[in-house]
C-alpha cells in the first residue's frame, strides 16, 4: 500500500449505516456498520430519528477506522490519511429543518404509506402523463412531494415552522459541514424535480404547495460542498477540515459502485427494499408509469450514462428481518446465515408455499400503498425452512415482476449484478439466476453504495476519475448460470405469484378501512 491516501464513503441506509475506508485503487481496508430501527407509531407510518442516524454513523466510522489501524501495511493513523468524505443515502425521505438548522420532527422515510391519498390527488391535479413527463415517473406514497402535501393538510403548523426540506443523506451532510444543499440524484427522487433539465420543476413544486426557497440548492454529486466541522470531526474521530463531497442517492451511487456506467447489465440490490436499476443514455420516461427515470450521480457525457431507470419493491430485506425478529425471534450475528441454510434444503417452490412480499404496500409494478403481505398455500406441514425459502422466493419474484416493467422501457439486460445483503448468499444467487433466467454475478464488496460514495469523494477531491475507476473497483464473483429445470418450476410459481395481487387487491383496500386501534 504505497499510496496511503484514503477515501471515506458513508451509506445511510434504511436499516443501518455503513462506512468504508478505501485506498485510491479501490481496496477496502476498513469497514463498519451500525443498525437503527424504523419507528412505526401507526401501521401506515415509517419514521426514523435523525439522532439515531448520527449515532450509528459515528459508530460505523470509528469501527472502520479501528479496522484500518490494525492493517499491517498501514503506517500512522488512518484518520490522518483521509483526503475526502463522500455520502450516499436512502431515497425519497423527508427531513424538516428550522431556519437554525434544527430537526423539527422525525424523518419520514420511503416505506411510509400515510400519503397515498395525497399522491393520488397530486397525480390528478397535474395529470398522470404530464406528471410522468415532468418527473420521470409516477408519484408514490413515501416520496417527498407526497409527504409534504400530507403535511400541508395534516400538520400545517409544522410545515410553517420549516425553513428547509432535505433528503436523509443531506441531513447528515448538514451535520458534517453546516451547509444545506443537495444534488440531482436525490432531488430527482422527490417528485418535484425534472430529470431532463436537472433542476427543480416549478410546476411540480407549485402543485405540492411548497415555497421554492425551502428546497435546497443544487450542486453536482461530485462537488466538494464544505469541510468537516470541528464538532462533527471530534465525534467521528477524524481531523477537522476534511473535504465533504455532495455524494448521491443510494441506488445510483450503488450503480456506480457496481461498475455500471453504461447500459448492458441490470443491478439488483437486495437491501431493506429491492431496487432494480439500468443505466440510461437519455432521460426518456416510461410512459406506462411502471418505472422511474432518474438522474445518475454522474453528469451526462459521452463516457457515462447521466440517468438510470429504476423499479423497486418496498419489502426485501425488511421481509426477512420481519421473519427473523417477529416470527422466529432469532438473535446473533449469524441469524440470517442460519435462516438461509434452512432454505437451501427446500426445493424450488417451497413445497407449495408462495409469499407476496407486500409488508409495506408495494411500489412497482402496482403502486399500491394498500397492498398487504400474504402467505399463500400455508399448511401445517410447512416449517421454518419452507417459510424462509418462500420469503426469499417471494422477494425475488417481486423483483422479477418489477423488472418486467423496467426492461420493457429500456434495453434488455444480458446479465445481473447482485448486490446488498442478499447478494452474499449462494442460495439467493441461484434463486435470482433461475427466476430471471440470466447469469448472475454478485458484487463481492457487498456495500456498493458506500463504494460509490468513495468514488464520488475521490472525484470531488480531484484524485481520481470515477468513470475510469468504477469498473476496476467493482469486484464481481464468478457467474451463476440459470438451471433449465428450476427455471421451468419458477415459471409456474410466478404464474401463481402474479395472479395473487389482482385477486386480493380489493380485499387489501377493505382491510385498510378496518380500525387500527
Amino acid at each position: 500500500m504505497s499510496d496511503q491516501r484514503l477515501l471515506l464513503g458513508i451509506d445511510l441506509g434504511t436499516s443501518s449505516v455503513k462506512a468504508l475506508l478505501v485506498t485510491l485503487d479501490g481496496g477496502i481496508i476498513g469497514a463498519g456498520a451500525a443498525e437503527y430501527p424504523i419507528d412505526r407509531p401507526r401501521p401506515d407510518r415509517a419514521e426514523q430519528d435523525t439522532e439515531a442516524w448520527w449515532a450509528g454513523l459515528v459508530r460505523a466510522t470509528r469501527l472502520a477506522l479501528d479496522e484500518a489501524a490494525r492493517r499491517p501495511a498501514m503506517t500512522g493513523r488512518p484518520q490522518d490519511r483521509v483526503v475526502a468524505i463522500g455520502l450516499a443515502g436512502q431515497m425519497h425521505g423527508t427531513v424538516l429543518l428550522s431556519a437554525a438548522h434544527e430537526v423539527l420532527a422525525p424523518a419520514v422515510i420511503w416505506p411510509d404509506q400515510r400519503s397515498g391519498e395525497e399522491a393520488a390527488a397530486l397525480t390528478a391535479d397535474i395529470g398522470p402523463q404530464r406528471l410522468i413527463a415532468l418527473a420521470g415517473g409516477p408519484l408514490a406514497s413515501g416520496f417527498q412531494a407526497a409527504t409534504v402535501r400530507w403535511l400541508r393538510v395534516h400538520e400545517p403548523r409544522l410545515l410553517e415552522r420549516t425553513a428547509f426540506i432535505v433528503a436523509p443523506k443531506d441531513a447528515v451532510r448538514l451535520r458534517m459541514t453546516g451547509q444545506v444543499g443537495t444534488e440531482p440524484s436525490d432531488a430527482s427522487g422527490t417528485g418535484m424535480f425534472s430529470p431532463t433539465s436537472r433542476t427543480w420543476a416549478p410546476e411540480l413544486v407549485a402543485a405540492v404547495g411548497v415555497e421554492p426557497d425551502r428546497l435546497p440548492a443544487l450542486t453536482e454529486a461530485t462537488s466538494a460542498v464544505g469541510t468537516l466541522r470541528p464538532s462533527a470531526a471530534e465525534e467521528l474521530g477524524l481531523p477537522e477540515g476534511i473535504p465533504v463531497v455532495a455524494g448521491g442517492a443510494d441506488t445510483p451511487a450503488g450503480v456506480l459502485g457496481a461498475g455500471l456506467v453504461a447500459p448492458g447489465s441490470l443491478l439488483l440490490t437486495i437491501s431493506s427494499g429491492g431496487q432494480l436499476a439500468v443505466p440510461a443514455l437519455t432521460p426518456d420516461p416510461d410512459v406506462t408509469g411502471r418505472s422511474h427515470t432518474l438522474c445518475s450521480v454522474l453528469a451526462p457525457s459521452p463516457r457515462s450514462a447521466g440517468w438510470y431507470r429504476m423499479a423497486a419493491i418496498l419489502s426485501a430485506g425488511l421481509a426477512l428481518r420481519w421473519l427473523r425478529d417477529s416470527v422466529f425471534a432469532l438473535e446473533g450475528p449469524d441469524a440470517y446465515d442460519r435462516m438461509l441454510d434452512w432454505a437451501a434444503d427446500v426445493p424450488p417452490g417451497s413445497r407449495g408455499l408462495v409469499f407476496l412480499p407486500y409488508l409495506a404496500g408495494e411500489r412497482n409494478p402496482h403502486l399500491d400503498p394498500d397492498a398487504r403481505g400474504v402467505l399463500l398455500g400455508l399448511t401445517a406441514a410447512h416449517g421454518r425452512p419452507e417459510l424462509v425459502r418462500s420469503v426469499v422466493e417471494g422477494i425475488t419474484l417481486g423483483c422479477f415482476d418489477a423488472a418486467r416493467a423496467l426492461v420493457e422501457a429500456a434495453r434488455p439486460p444480458d446479465s445481473i449484478v447482485l448486490a446488498g445483503g442478499g447478494g452474499r448468499s449462494a442460495v439467493w444467487q441461484h434463486i435470482v439466476a433461475d427466476v430471471f433466467g440470466l447469469p448472475v454475478r454478485h458484487l463481492e464488496s457487498g456495500e456498493q453504495a458506500a463504494l460509490g460514495a468513495c468514488l464520488l469523494a475521490g472525484a470531488g477531491a480531484g484524485v481520481l476519475d470515477p468513470v475510469t475507476e468504477a469498473g476496476a473497483w467493482a469486484r464481481l464473483g464468478a457467474a451463476v448460470e440459470p438451471d433449465p429445470d428450476r427455471q421451468a418450476t419458477y415459471r409456474d410459481v410466478y404464474e401463481v405469484y402474479r395472479s395473487g395481487y389482482p385477486k386480493l387487491s380489493e380485499d387489501f383496500r377493505r382491510l385498510r378501512a378496518l380500525p387500527v386501534a
